[in-house]
């Protein structure tokens, strides 16, 4: 049986390495919080202390870490996992990173014999909890079949999309796509309730027709409750949407409703909403509004 290792037990991570887990594939798992390794250690992970001492040791290694820098670091820096890279070892990115960062680090691998594969996920925390994650892979075939029964512990999706890099691409258009639904269900409600008419009320009106999609089924409830909890937090659809349009620069392309819809979510973070989800962009338009959701 393949032996995985896991790196980066985050509020995604620690769920996914769980599931790996749960599947019967032996687990190695390495964080720098100490306390998510005692947590899956206990349910029968196996303890490493850096990323080069989880590459030694198995058939393929996931990462899942916040940002481009964080994963280069871990994959090539000093310790990483390309000082206990062997033959063979397959490499799998679940983290949200630059597409040029991708292709870096699948050219540098591959010069060591170990396949990359960029595989960002989609599905948010409770996806991560019931193994339906979406996976959007980049890299090659090969490789993926190989993992594939790994990713089927994980995700009830999985989509080879390209070559290095095509995976980060698809996830990139899928933040397009979540931050604009987000935008557009916080713009929905609160006109609903600046005009004088009951936002649960017009949700259920407009929920079964064109305007139905996954944002305003999960969401409304949550925000109508008053729970702004993550979720997926405001500051990481932020730094999704600042790779967006970074990678849009470098290939010239115009996408002026995604620049707006970052500057909504840049200005989160400095109105101290960072660790808030996602749909808590809600509260910058209710003090542009001047109005609160809930307010009776």
């Amino acid at each position: 049986m393949l032996k995985i290792g896991y790196i980066g037990l985050g509020l995604m991570g620690k769920s996914m390495a769980r599931n790996i887990l749960k599947a019967g594939f032996p687990v190695v798992v390495h964080n720098r919080s100490r306390a998510a390794v005692a947590e899956l250690v206990s349910e029968g992970a196996i303890e490493a202390f850096s990323p080069k001492e989880v590459a030694n040791q198995v058939d393929i290694v996931f990462t899942n870490l916040p940002d481009s820098p964080d994963v280069e670091q871990v994959l090539l820096g000093k310790d990483g996992v390309i000082e206990g890279a062997h033959s063979g070892l397959i490499a799998i990115d679940n983290s949200t990173i630059k597409p040029a960062s991708a292709r870096m680090i699948y050219q540098k691998l591959a010069q060591l014999g170990v396949s990359a594969l960029d595989a960002p996920v989609s599905g948010g925390d409770i996806g991560a909890k019931n193994g339906t994650l979406t996976i959007m892979v980049g890299g090659d075939d090969a490789a993926l079949q190989i993992a594939l029964p790994v990713f089927n512990a994980i995700g009830k999706s999985v989509t080879l999309v390209g070559g290095a890099g095509a995976g980060q691409v698809a996830k990139a258009a899928n933040q397009i796509m979540v931050a604009a639904q987000m935008v557009a269900m916080a713009e929905l409600l609160i006109f609903s309730k600046k005009s004088g008419v009951d936002a649960q009320k017009v949700v259920d009106a407009i929920k079964g027709g064109a305007a139905q999609c996954w944002s305003l089924d999960v969401k409304p409830p949550r925000l109508f409750a008053g729970n702004r909890t993550p979720g997926f937090k405001a500051y990481m659809q932020a730094k999704d949407l600042n790779i967006v349009l970074e990678t849009a620069r470098e290939y010239g392309i115009p996408l002026p409703a995604t620049a707006e819809n970052a500057q909504l979510f840049n200005a989160m973070l400095q109105m101290g909403m960072a660790d808030l989800d996602n749909s808590a962009v809600i509260g910058v338009l209710e003090q542009l509004a001047g109005t609160t959701l809930l307010e009776s």
